[in-house]
């Protein structure tokens, strides 16, 4: 009689326990599929997290006096009195993929002038260390400090002088190797690469131009920090014409070239170096850099090339060589722990270091305004919101070298500057 009753409770319950196992399956299998879907959602959140983009924008306003140049709108409407422009002087977005071993990176400029592109390069660092790498493509031209320091966090609204004159655009086309090793002398990085020498625009011959840095870069305790560098530029301009001019005293000598396409060299030695420390004021950097050389450039200009096409032989396109000297100082000072930072910036670019004032534009000397030094004293100051956010202020007290001889460089110009710019990054 037990047995019957045991039995047939057992038929009671067996319905129960068969959905039990089922129920239990179904939960298994429920939790299977979450860590499939886990495990797909991560691969993909890593090659997300590979995958880069970056921008900023900077809309600013400036006044000028009536010789001014603004970097933004169209030049001055009336000669004899100051103007003022807006516009977007950089909209810049960047899409970089980073899979640690290799890089690609796309940076395109968007501003009232137009679009164009700014970075288009690969990279390929070493297996072992990661800290090495070969790059080839448009990139920033290794030189110096400047050149490679982001304008979005620039303390002056544009580059010195002389970067902006032989630099145009800081990058160019070409490959490079960075050279790092582990400790002890991990601070230590060398540059090296073979360029086009013609800024982001296509190459137009067959030269190429070696450009080097060897940097070193090291943190003082938890207070401070201390940078060097050592750059050296080797390259050559084009010459379209039969003629050249190169300085022999205080005047430039014609040389009857043989023929037209040959070129002119040009070399750059720079130093730069930088410190900054923390004190009861707030942070307090310093940068100081300086470039000297030969600059071969037209009669109207001493900048370096960067056009699309090889100039034509015309009178006017003839190269002059020029022995330069151009130097520059930053102190940025934050105001203790505030969003608030005062910046003084001295700027000197020589253009033609053989002559000076009434030698220039003097008879038979070929000489010209192109060939007149100019100096900068720049005052600033920046309030930063929050890390997206920025205002800067700046004022620039512009000076160039006089010479009864050269028309309109009699006195000192009227071409101060005032920029108020609000950038936007993220």
């Amino acid at each position: 009689m037990k047995l019957g009753k045991v039995i047939a409770l057992m038929l009671v319950l067996l319905p129960f326990s068969m959905g039990a196992q089922e129920v239990d399956q179904s939960v298994e299998k429920r939790i299977d599929s979450l860590a499939t879907e886990v495990t797909t959602l991560d691969k993909v959140v890593q090659k997300l997290s590979k995958f880069k983009v970056s921008a900023y924008i900077q809309g600013q306003y400036q006044y000028g006096q009536e010789d001014a140049t603004l970097k933004v709108g169209d030049k001055n409407e009336n000669l004899d009195k100051g103007f003022n422009r807006i516009g977007i002087r950089r909209g810049r977005m960047k899409f970089e993929y980073n899979d640690e071993i290799g890089t690609g990176a796309v940076q395109i400029e968007v501003n009232d002038k137009g679009v164009s592109f700014r970075d288009l390069y690969i990279g390929i660092k070493d297996p072992w260390t990661k800290r090495s790498q070969l790059m080839a493509g448009v990139f920033n031209r290794p030189f110096g400090y400047e050149v490679c320091y982001s304008t979005s966090s620039l303390e002056s609204p544009e580059r010195a002088t002389i970067i902006q004159y032989f630099f145009p655009d800081e990058r160019d086309l070409g490959a490079m190797l960075t050279l790092r090793t582990t400790s002890p002398l991990s601070f230590l990085r060398l540059d090296a690469g073979l360029f086009a020498g013609n800024s982001i625009n296509r190459e137009t011959d067959s030269r190429k131009d070696f450009i080097g840095r060897l940097g070193a870069e090291k943190a003082i305790g938890d207070w401070g920090k201390w940078g060097a560098g050592f750059s050296y530029y080797h390259g050559f301009v084009y010459n379209p014409t039969t003629e050249a001019y190169e300085m022999r005293g205080n005047h430039f000598v014609k040389r009857d070239m043989g023929e037209t396409g040959t070129y002119m060299k040009r070399q750059y030695l720079g130093l730069d170096g930088q410190f900054s420390f923390l004190s009861s004021l707030g942070k307090t950097t310093l940068r100081a850099e300086g470039l000297i050389g030969t600059q071969p450039g037209i009669a109207g200009s001493s900048k370096s090339p960067n056009y699309s096409t090889r100039p034509e032989n015309l009178p006017e396109n003839s190269l002059f060589k020029r022995p330069f000297l151009g130097y520059f100082f930053y102190l940025v000072q934050d105001i203790g722990a505030s969003p608030f930072s005062a910046v003084l910036k001295y700027d000197v670019y020589d253009p033609n270091t053989k002559v000076s004032g009434n030698e220039v534009g003097a008879e038979n000397s070929f000489t010209s305004k192109t060939d007149l030094a100019q100096s900068t004293i720049g005052i600033g100051g920046i309030y930063n919101f929050n890390k997206h956010i920025r205002l800067q202020a700046y004022y620039e007290f512009n000076f160039n070298e006089k010479s009864n001889l050269v028309k309109g460089y009699e006195n000192d110009r009227k071409d101060n500057v005032l920029t108020v710019r609000l950038q936007y990054k993220f």
